[in-house]
């Protein structure tokens, strides 16, 4: 399996780049993020990858970060999501944003991308909103444990993680307050929206 590539940029087009690896040119399929992310031709790069092996073909997908990579990897799981698809979700936004909007359940960003219906980006969402780790918090803040759990709480009682962070990041962080308070406090901002 090859797990990465590094070398000078031979060439760049649309949805891939060339890579010249002692005088053998290999072409590594990648988003627009990453595409943003590298340098010019004839500077260095190195890419994390994804070996696709099929019957009549090896494709090489790759991207700038292991993060962007693992996304990559996980839509893969998800049924009617393939690798094009797959670039098109991460050419759409990097992949913090793309992960809050599984997170927050936002079918609407997610349908956006081409390629992906409503039906899918809700696939997507229910397949993978366990599966991402925890990249972004409330409110400006790093997402705690108590937040986690205020968060589930509010999920358990029928809101979905989009109005859970809301109302929580519209709730007032004080010092020994407990998980019942924040989510009893939060229970009251949703009460008033």
């Amino acid at each position: 399996m090859i797990s990465g590539i590094r070398g000078p940029i031979y060439a760049k087009h649309p949805g891939m780049v060339l890579i010249d690896l002692h005088g053998l040119i290999v072409r590594v399929l990648t988003s627009q993020t990453t595409m943003n992310d590298i340098g010019d031709v004839g500077e260095r790069v190195e890419l994390y990858t994804h070996l696709r092996v099929r019957e009549d073909e090896l494709t090489l997908y790759g991207f700038s970060t292991p993060e962007e990579l693992q996304l990559f990897e996980l839509l893969l799981t998800v049924s009617g999501v393939g690798p094009r698809v797959a670039l098109n979700v991460l050419s759409a936004a990097p992949p913090a944003e793309v992960q809050r909007a599984i997170h927050d359940e936002d079918v609407a960003a997610l349908s956006r991308v081409p390629g992906l219906g409503k039906k899918t980006a809700s696939r997507v969402i229910l397949e993978l909103r366990g599966k991402l780790p925890e990249a972004f918090g409330v409110g400006g803040q790093p997402l705690t444990a108590a937040d986690a759990e205020v968060i589930e709480a509010l999920q358990a009682l029928g809101y979905t993680g989009a109005e859970a962070r809301a109302a929580l990041a519209r709730v007032e962080r004080r010092e020994g307050q407990t998980v019942e308070e924040r989510v009893f406090a939060a229970l009251q901002a949703l009460a008033r929206s």
